[in-house]
């Protein structure tokens, strides 16, 4: 599975997601923004549910990121394992077609371990997400094959920041041999750029790119004087 290694390096990934009861959760309004994504250049798509990789995967010859998350996300979701956090969820994105499988693997997930294992065992990509350098190390321990930040600052124990965590992909890229994905809170192409100097493999947008309805809300609010 090197080759997709390959296929994501250097290059940008787009999570196209939207929570249920908004309008881009309808999956013809998804599968348009899927491929206007495409289009723009990403180099594979990261998705949440067996309808939206089965969709991808009809549809885009690019690496699909799969993974589960409640429909509505709650209110102490900082206290939850939420994304792909069991066996189950794992085996039904893989059945889906899911090339890489993203999960919750965060020192409160405790069936990591049996994650990875069946996610191998399909011949596919694990892709670890956590929130810290310790659960970073403690995944690269796993055989994981990509570590990404995207539960940084969204644990109730990991650094809040208002912008990228650069600090804790510094920290991976020096000390560990894993292939290591920046995501969470990307808004501009600078930060993508920096991304990549820093060392990064690839880098995850999404609210940036496919979440119309906070993009507006953003301008109109730090727009105001």
């Amino acid at each position: 599975m090197n080759e997709i290694i390959e296929k994501i390096k250097g290059n940008v990934i787009i999570s196209v997601q939207a929570s249920f009861g908004e309008p881009f959760y309808d999956i013809s309004a998804k599968l348009a923004m899927m491929k206007a994504c495409v289009l723009g250049g990403a180099c594979a798509l990261r998705v949440a549910s067996t309808r939206d990789i089965k969709e991808a995967k009809a549809n885009f010859k690019i690496p699909i990121i799969g993974i589960t998350k409640p429909k509505i996300i709650p209110e102490n979701f900082k206290d939850l394992v939420y994304i792909t956090p069991n066996v189950e969820d794992a085996r039904s994105l893989l059945d889906a077609g899911a090339d890489i499988v993203a999960f919750d693997c965060t020192k409160r997930n405790k069936n990591a371990k049996d994650i990875v294992e069946l996610i191998h065992s399909y011949d596919r990509l694990a892709m670890a997400d956590i929130s810290t350098f310790e659960e970073a190390k403690a995944a690269s321990l796993l055989d994981v094959d990509i570590v990404s930040t995207t539960l940084s600052g969204y644990t109730s124990y990991s650094c809040s920041k208002k912008g990228p965590d650069f600090e804790l992909l510094t920290q991976i890229v020096e000390n560990l041999d894993v292939p290591v994905i920046l995501e969470g809170r990307i808004w501009s192409p600078y930060e993508v750029k920096k991304a990549f100097e820093i060392g990064a493999t690839s880098v995850v947008i999404g609210s940036a790119v496919s979440r119309p309805s906070l993009i507006v809300e953003r301008f109109i609010v730090e727009g105001k004087v």
